[in-house]
């Protein structure tokens, strides 16, 4: 069992002076190896934001992401022994979310869709929960406006270009890392980024300096 998860609590803790990002990565997966909750502790505040924030990204509800911030940390602290170290061990996080995050939103729509028709045959389902509601007086702002129609228009991607478009322009990763997340070429990433701008330029007329 994994140890319990001090998420969005913790500080994030530096790697030791001197030492590489590989080798702070390396020395902290040997000892999530050998059981250690203090290594694991380490690892939950030095990537919980990179979590949380992936997986916010993709399903806008704080309580899924912070489901989804769980499941990857004790996902990680039962399968460590499959990180082969072949990629850094942020990349291995971020691919992580991303999964967990996309089957996240599936399950979520099927319940939505499955409350619609419940409730347009006449059934009662007062288990199904309802959908967040994110309006807020600031979206009459015609700028929030255009965020929230933004936000709409990404989640409505298709996942990889979804997934592509967040990680470059909310998680800020290069080319190079978000290929490695998605486990695809550069010239991958660069076409899917590409198909998710001209979508979104087309459903909300924005200028190219917008996306």
């Amino acid at each position: 069992m994994a140890p319990s998860l001090p998420l969005r609590a913790a500080s994030d803790l530096p790697a030791p002076p001197g030492t590489s990002t590989w080798a702070a990565d390396a020395t902290l997966v040997a000892q999530l190896r050998q059981g250690s909750e203090a290594a694991f502790r380490t690892l939950v505040a030095r990537f919980q934001d990179q979590v949380y924030s992936t997986a916010f990204s993709l399903l806008r509800s704080p309580e899924e992401a912070e489901d989804v911030a769980q499941e990857v940390f004790v996902e990680v602290y039962q399968t460590i022994n499959r990180f082969r170290g072949e990629a850094a061990l942020s990349t291995w996080l971020y691919r992580l979310a991303t999964s967990r995050a996309l089957q996240h939103r599936r399950r979520l729509t099927t319940r939505k869709r499955f409350a619609f028709f419940t409730s347009w045959l006449g059934f009662a389902d007062h288990s199904l929960p309802e959908p967040p509601d994110h309006t807020h007086p600031l979206a009459l702002l015609e700028e929030a406006q255009q965020l929230e129609l933004l936000r709409q228009h990404i989640s409505r991607l298709p996942p990889q270009q979804q997934v592509a478009f967040v990680l470059r322009h909310e998680q800020e990763l290069s080319y190079e890392e978000i290929a490695a997340v998605l486990n695809t070429t550069t010239a991958a990433v660069e076409s899917l980024l590409f198909r998710a701008r001209r979508t979104l330029r087309h459903h909300l007329q924005f200028s190219p300096r917008h996306v």
